[in-house]
């Protein structure tokens, strides 16, 4: 078992919300040493630099990534992480078909959004080309889900 609790978080091209989800999680557990997070995407190219939306947004809300570049979900990575969040369903069953020997990891972001008794379980909305306004929607939907995402690991933390 490893020292630390390796938080993935993915989304497509690892550029808008899985980026946005690691800085908001980063800051989120600043305190804890026991916490490692990284992101990816599912059909990421590696390098890329995260959205313009993107930084602005995680500026604003304290929780900046310096140097960020994408890449993509890799065997190594998944290896690596203990728990794996996807923004939707199609990057869950993208990793699932993909890397089926990590299944146990996946989760889906919008099971700790808060909205319980829902049937269909909400995916993090793309904000790619909506403005700003999708980008701070999505921030939103983060806040709401990382203390629950927090919680349930150090509740299940072994």
């Amino acid at each position: 078992m490893p020292n630390h609790k390796h938080v993935l978080f993915v989304c497509t091209g690892n550029t808008c919300r899985s980026p946005m989800a690691e800085g908001l999680f980063r800051r989120a557990t600043s305190e804890k040493t026991d916490y490692v997070v990284s992101s990816a995407g599912v059909a990421a190219s590696k390098g890329t630099p995260c959205s313009r939306e993107t930084a602005s947004v995680l500026k604003t809300r304290n929780a900046p990534l310096d140097n960020f570049t994408s890449r993509p979900v890799t065997e190594s990575i998944l290896a690596a992480a203990t728990h794996v969040f996807a923004m939707t369903r199609g990057h869950l069953h993208a990793l699932e078909s993909q890397f089926p020997n990590h299944a146990e990891k996946f989760y889906l972001v919008g099971e700790f959004a808060g909205i319980s008794g829902q049937k269909n379980v909400p995916d993090v909305p793309d904000p790619i080309g909506m403005g700003r306004k999708a980008y701070e929607e999505v921030a939103d939907v983060l806040d709401k889900a990382i203390p629950s995402i927090i919680a349930y690991i150090d509740q299940t933390w072994k």
